[in-house]
C-alpha cells in the first residue's frame, strides 16, 4: 500500500508545527507540498526530521515553492528527476518538482492562479497548463506510471465549488481553464477523487474571508491525476477537512490517495 498526500500549506515555516503534527498522525509515504513560501535554506527541515521525514525542496523567496517530504525509513527514497516544468527556460518561478519513487513518476505542482496581471496573467496560466499537458503527454508516451498532484487552481466543473463562491470571470472557473484541465484527462489521466466520488460536492480550499469556512463556501482545486495503472490500484481518496478548523490553518487541506501495491 502507498499513501500519497498533496497539501498547499501556505507557508511551510508558519505552519511547520501543524504539518509535523499531521505527519505524525497520518504517516503518508509522500507529502507533496505547495506554496512553501521560502528558499531552500529557510525550509524547516528539522521540524519534519523530528516527525520522521526528509525533504526535496524547490524554494523561492516569499512566493510559490514546492517540496516533497518522504519517510526517512524508506528503503528506496525518491530520486529527483526535474526541478522545473519543461518548456520555458526563462520560467524562474518555483512551481514544479518531479521524482521517481516505487516505479512511479510523481510530479508535485503549483499551477498559477491566473487572476493577477489581467489578461497577461491569465494567459500565463494557460501557457503553464499547455506546458504541463505537453510534459504529461511525453510521460504517458514513455509508458511510465504517473501521478501529477498538487494545487491546480482550477475548479473543473460546477460541482467543484459552492454555489456563488466565485464569479463567472474568475480564472479558476473560466471556460479556458476548464478546457485545459479536461485536455489533461483526455490524454488518459484519471481524476482520482472523481473516480471514486463521481458527483459528491467536496472541497479542498476555503478562503479566509467572508466566512467561507463557517458557511462551507469552498472550492475543489487540489487534484491528483493518475495514469492508467496507478488508477487501477486506487482504493481510497480522503480530504482531511479537519485541518481547516485548526488554529491558524492553511486555507487548503490535505488530499490523500491510497494505492494498492503493484502485483
Amino acid at each position: 500500500m502507498a499513501l500519497i498526500a498533496t497539501w498547499n500549506v501556505n507557508s511551510a515555516r508558519s505552519r511547520a508545527g501543524l504539518i509535523a503534527d499531521w505527519l505524525g498522525r497520518s504517516r503518508p509515504d509522500l507529502l507533496l507540498m505547495q506554496e512553501i513560501k521560502c528558499e531552500d535554506g529557510q525550509f524547516p527541515r528539522e521540524a519534519f526530521r523530528e516527525a520522521g521525514y526528509e525533504a526535496i525542496v524547490v524554494g523561492q523567496k516569499t512566493y510559490n515553492g514546492v517540496a516533497i517530504l518522504y519517510r526517512d525509513d524508506d528503503a528506496a527514497p525518491p530520486e529527483t528527476l526535474l526541478t522545473a516544468l519543461p518548456g520555458d527556460d526563462g520560467d524562474a518561478e518555483a512551481r514544479f518538482v518531479e521524482v521517481s519513487w516505487r516505479r512511479l513518476v510523481v510530479g508535485d505542482l503549483y499551477l498559477p492562479n491566473g487572476n493577477s496581471r489581467g489578461e497577461d496573467g491569465f494567459q500565463a496560466k494557460l501557457d503553464w497548463m499547455a506546458r504541463l499537458r505537453t510534459h504529461a503527454s511525453a510521460l504517458l508516451a514513455s509508458d511510465r506510471d504517473v501521478i501529477l498532484a498538487g494545487d491546480y487552481n482550477v475548479c473543473p466543473t460546477e460541482d467543484d465549488l459552492a454555489r456563488g463562491a466565485l464569479p463567472k470571470d474568475d480564472a479558476l472557473v473560466r471556460p479556458e481553464s476548464r478546457a485545459a484541465f479536461r485536455s489533461l484527462l483526455w490524454l488518459g489521466l484519471t481524476d482520482a477523487l472523481r473516480a471514486l466520488h463521481p458527483s459528491d460536492r467536496l472541497f479542498t480550499f476555503w478562503d479566509y474571508q467572508g466566512g467561507a469556512w463557517q458557511h462551507d463556501r469552498g472550492l475543489r482545486i487540489d487534484h491528483a491525476l493518475l495514469s492508467a495503472r496507478p488508477a487501477e490500484r486506487l482504493r481510497e481518496v480522503t480530504i482531511d477537512r479537519a485541518e481547516r478548523s485548526k488554529d491558524k490553518p492553511s486555507d487548503h487541506v490535505p488530499v490523500i490517495i491510497r494505492l494498492d501495491d503493484p502485483e
